[in-house]
């Protein structure tokens, strides 16, 4: 065999482990992309958050409360409006606030109003009353549920910024604002006439839904209503994690060609 010969039979060999290398780095960065875009699309799952009413207090003027599975300290005195220390303090609990379920928390007491005898009297024809419609309130809460699980927790703050849009099914009320940074202080809306309502929340740029963010209401006379909404950074938010020991994902693909090469030399 010529010199001339191996040199073509070397330069064709060189050729196809060329055409390979760029072939298989082909099919990693489409790998590469195809992953990146299907985390990026994954749906979001959503959950319809809890309406809950406050307790009524007991012939004796106590209000309870019977805890739940799941329930802490901080979601107990935001769904009832009352305070961490008033709560601890009412109950003798400790400073880490472990809650059994089923346990009832005392939550306040309120005077009992004493009733009195009635005497029967005649009663005369008169027309017919106006029939009674009363009020109720409603208070807005946006959380950070770092943990996607759609239940404030303890340690998951608040996140202010969030538009709130209150309108009735009448189309004769049509209330705004933003929500508040305080758990503890959430943003209420007084004197809502009873009624259908429509509740919901724009939560600020950077942040993802974690329940819904559109609640249909029913107000009644006396009602204090608090809806919880929940939302929680968004992956572009997000702060970039670094590599471990500094190693790239590219030094990585090379590393893999040139290895491959060298096999096709071979």
């Amino acid at each position: 065999m010529g010199k001339s010969q191996f040199n073509v039979i070397i330069g064709k060999r060189m050729k196809r482990t060329f055409f390979r290398c760029w072939f298989i780095l082909g099919l990693l960065l489409g790998g590469l992309v195809l992953v990146s875009a299907l985390s990026l699309f994954q749906p979001i799952p959503t959950r319809a958050q809890v309406l809950y009413f406050t307790p009524t207090p007991n012939e004796n003027g106590q209000i309870f409360y019977t805890v739940k599975e799941g329930d802490t300290c901080i979601s107990v005195s935001l769904l009832n409006q009352v305070s961490l220390d008033d709560l601890r303090r009412l109950n003798n609990l400790d400073a880490d606030c472990v809650l059994i379920p089923g346990v009832r928390l005392l939550l306040g007491t309120v005077e009992p109003q004493p009733t009195s005898a009635i005497l029967p009297t005649e009663t005369p024809l008169l027309p017919s009353p106006t029939p009674f419609r009363g009020t109720g309130r409603v208070c807005i809460v946006l959380f950070n549920d770092v943990n996607g699980n759609a239940l404030a927790e303890e340690g998951e703050t608040a996140i202010s910024g969030g538009a709130i849009s209150i309108t009735d099914r009448l189309g004769r009320v049509s209330l705004t604002g933003e929500t508040s940074a305080s758990l503890e202080e959430p943003t209420c809306f007084d004197n809502l006439e009873e009624g259908e309502y429509n509740i919901s929340v724009a939560i600020p740029e950077g942040y993802n839904p974690t329940t819904l963010l559109n609640y249909a209401l029913q107000v009644s006379a006396g009602d204090n209503s608090v809806l919880d909404f929940g939302a929680q950074l968004s992956s572009q938010a997000l702060p970039t994690p670094v590599s471990e020991g500094g190693r790239s994902p590219l030094m990585a693909v090379m590393g893999g060609i040139i290895l491959l090469a060298g096999l096709g030399l071979a």
